[in-house]
């Protein structure tokens, strides 16, 4: 078969597919029927309890009256408020990424003396093997840098020698080492695809010792190295936001749920970036910046709110963008009233946008914010309330900060490495069973046909 048609959908392909899709008749009624929690979610969005946890709480309601009502969403690290830890960073004029990575690891807060060693140890560790640049991550750049992260940390496999070994230090030792690579491992593959794939200059900056996991993305990205202390803040503020969120996430569960068979530390961090790379996880954010482009391109008046308003509603029946009937960056599966990552996000974002000169645009972001829970609840059904996400306001604050999109998922890849980290130390030292859900066979039996009568 020659190459053109080995990565076509040729005929033969679409005659198989009709036969694999016409032997996959499984009803929605059925799920009812059996009372299948379909995405581990019940009806109204709650997660399904298939594990515990110490690292990390997420929590949307409050008690009244002695009924649980939606309430300001809070997110909690090891026991101490998300937005907390922010303040106390913001007020030290410190970068806050190492202290929470610390904190989801070894469970307290850092002393002084504790995060300077471990920073210098994150430092002693962000350096690839001998010629990796060039062997791996310069050879075959994909387009999609998810796959890139993904190829990169499975080959450093093959760079270390104790692999299997499963123990709590060694696992340890991996996960650190990792979150130490993952910003060079992101950088690097997209520096690698924008000059051998687009033909732009080829920039690999060696690791600075001095910078924090913020300041280095941005000083490995940029041709010349500069940024400004706000840019650096605003995405440290993004890397803690995103570190972390429960057991329950997708590519967390994911981490877990490998961790639980035995497989080794490369393999489980692989699988976890796999699925942060779905559109419905991490690729959140860059819907949302896709979709305000097209607002922006379709809304004449970007402060008339009736204009707004209809572009929302077209959105919902799958008359805009891309069709899909959803107003991205708006609704969460726990939270309701507010997020709490999208309300601490929000204030520095803002103040970014007046150093670049982009206050209308985020004016426009805040209209939405505004209007969409409105337009959601008069279009649709809904069991809960509907806010902002963390996704509405990350990725018009890569695009402030100059990152191409393609780093988008990476970047969130390199906060939540750390949380990764955690839970599957965690789930390494409060072994259990391997997880085997069950699924019901709703099939009928048959009785064998032989060839000569099939």
């Amino acid at each position: 078969m020659d190459e053109k048609n080995y990565y076509s959908i040729t005929p033969e392909i679409l005659h198989y597919t009709e036969l694999c899709t016409g032997c996959n008749n499984i009803t929605p009624e059925l799920y009812g029927k059996y009372n299948v929690k379909r995405g581990l979610r019940d009806e109204r969005g709650k997660g399904v309890l298939v594990g515990l946890t110490e690292i990390s709480e997420v929590c949307a309601t409050k008690i009244e009256n002695g009924e649980i009502v939606p309430d300001d969403g809070q997110l909690y690290y090891r026991g101490y408020n998300v937005e907390e830890i922010l303040a106390a960073k913001d007020e030290r004029d410190v970068f806050g990424f190492e202290e929470a990575t610390y904190l989801l690891l070894f469970g307290e807060l850092p002393t002084k003396q504790q995060l300077s060693e471990f920073v210098y140890m994150l430092s002693e560790y962000r350096s690839l093997p001998t010629s990796f640049v060039r062997d791996i991550i310069m050879k075959a750049p994909s387009k999609d840098m998810m796959n890139t992260l993904a190829r990169s940390v499975l080959t450093l496999f093959s760079y270390d020698q104790n692999t299997d070994d499963t123990s709590v230090p060694n696992v340890l030792r991996q996960c650190l080492q990792l979150i130490s690579l993952f910003p060079l491992l992101s950088v690097y593959g997209y520096q690698a695809y924008n000059h051998y794939h687009d033909g732009n200059s080829l920039f690999i900056h060696t690791p600075d010792p001095k910078l924090s996991t913020a300041e280095h993305v941005l000083h490995l990205l940029r041709p010349d190295s500069k940024y400004t202390p706000l840019e650096a803040k605003l995405l440290d503020t993004a890397l803690v936001l995103h570190m972390e969120h429960g057991g329950g996430n997708n590519s967390t569960f994911t981490t877990r749920l490998v961790s639980s068979s035995g497989s080794d530390t490369y393999s489980v961090i692989a699988a976890a970036i796999g699925s942060l790379k779905g559109p419905r996880h991490g690729g959140a954010n860059l819907k949302v910046v896709k979709m305000f482009e097209d607002m922006e391109e379709n809304v004449k008046n970007w402060e008339n709110e009736d204009e707004v308003a209809n572009y929302l509603q077209a959105l919902l029946r799958k008359e805009a963008f891309d069709k899909a009937g959803l107003i991205y960056g708006i609704g969460h599966a726990i939270y309701s009233v507010s997020d709490p990552r999208a309300r601490a996000f929000k204030g520095v974002v803002e103040k970014l946008s007046r150093e670049k000169g982009m206050e209308k645009e985020f004016a426009l972001y805040q209209l939405v914010e505004r209007l969409a829970p409105e337009v959601i609840a008069n279009e649709r059904k809904i069991y809960k309330g509907v806010s902002a996400n963390v996704d509405f306001f990350s990725g018009f604050a890569y695009k402030m900060l100059g990152i191409p999109t393609q780093l988008f998922t990476p970047i969130f890849a390199v906060s939540r490495i750390s949380g990764w980290s955690a839970h599957r130390l965690e789930e390494l030292c409060y072994p259990g069973k391997i997880m085997r859900p069950a699924y019901m066979n709703v099939g009928y039996r048959r009785d064998f046909i032989p060839m000569n009568k099939r």
